[in-house]
């Protein structure tokens, strides 16, 4: 194995985990997630040469962008099945998908700022860090994401 070949084997040993857990809470799909990650991992394969210096932040924009398409792709087929097959199915934790709903309510970069950083842990100049901008546009889409979470599970609550 070439000294490349190990850095990436170590990178994605080291890496692959997390990434994968943070997109499966971005998509509520977790073996899309890993579809996604494992897809961002092979791209990062085919550049490892001009990217090897700092590769996670861009595994991790790929990542996003990756899940981003496929968010969208499935909504609209999801769409589609809603209205063309039956229910025969037990429904889901309410709970849960409240939750799924109100994220995906969101738009991308609040959505993507409250799965950063209340889910991978990551601080607020981390996120910034990785998203190219200024830490307060970070703590803009955090205080945004959590006020309109907090309304719209505040209404699902008021529902029941």
């Amino acid at each position: 194995m070439t000294p490349a070949e190990q850095r990436f084997d170590d990178f994605y040993t080291d890496r692959f985990a997390a990434l994968a857990a943070q997109i499966a809470v971005y998509l509520g799909d977790r073996a899309e997630a890993e579809d996604v990650t494992q897809e961002a991992f092979c791209r990062a394969w085919r550049h490892w040469s001009t990217i090897s210096d700092d590769p996670a932040p861009w595994v991790h924009t790929v990542a996003y962008r990756l899940a981003t398409s496929r968010w969208r792709r499935l909504k609209t087929v999801l769409a589609h099945r809603r209205s063309t097959r039956p229910q025969d199915v037990p429904p889901p934790d309410t709970a849960r998908l409240d939750l799924m709903n109100a994220l995906a309510g969101l738009p991308d970069a609040q959505r993507r700022a409250i799965v950063l950083h209340y889910l991978a842990d990551l601080s607020v100049e981390q996120i910034a860090a990785r998203e190219g901008v200024a830490t307060g546009t970070v703590k803009s889409w955090l205080h945004r994401g959590r006020a309109r979470l907090a309304t719209v599970l505040d209404n699902e609550g008021a529902r029941r």
